[in-house]
């Protein structure tokens, strides 16, 4: 994995995983601000090629520590997350369920987005 570098396009909502200059991953998400600021994750996609080398493990981790480190909560609606943080609660705290349900009423309101 360190040959993966992982970026966040803040303005486009991908935080990408990139390698020799290639996005191989990426975690669609939007930054939600009411009731409070977080971030929500809605598509975790690997390139089929880089399949099973940690890709989505560390975009996942790498959400969770920038959310930490903007001091914003996460509100995963996408599966391959709500799993990924079921498997380390230690690096990512349970989402309010408020937070969710207003993430998900966002996600309704802009069918769009996504």
């Amino acid at each position: 994995m360190s040959d993966i570098e992982i970026r966040d396009d803040r303005a486009a909502g991908r935080l990408e995983a990139v390698a020799a200059g290639e996005v191989v991953g990426r975690i669609e998400y939007f930054v939600l601000d009411a009731p409070e600021r977080a971030l929500v994750p809605v598509h975790t996609i690997v390139e089929p090629a880089h399949e099973g080398r940690g890709i989505a493990g560390s975009l996942a981790r790498d959400l969770y520590t920038r959310a930490q480190r903007e001091g914003v909560a996460v509100a995963p609606l996408c599966p391959y997350v709500v799993k990924w943080t079921e498997r380390h609660p230690d690096e990512a705290p349970a989402a309010d369920p408020e937070l969710l349900r207003a993430a998900k009423e966002w996600l309704v309101a802009h069918p769009d987005r996504f």
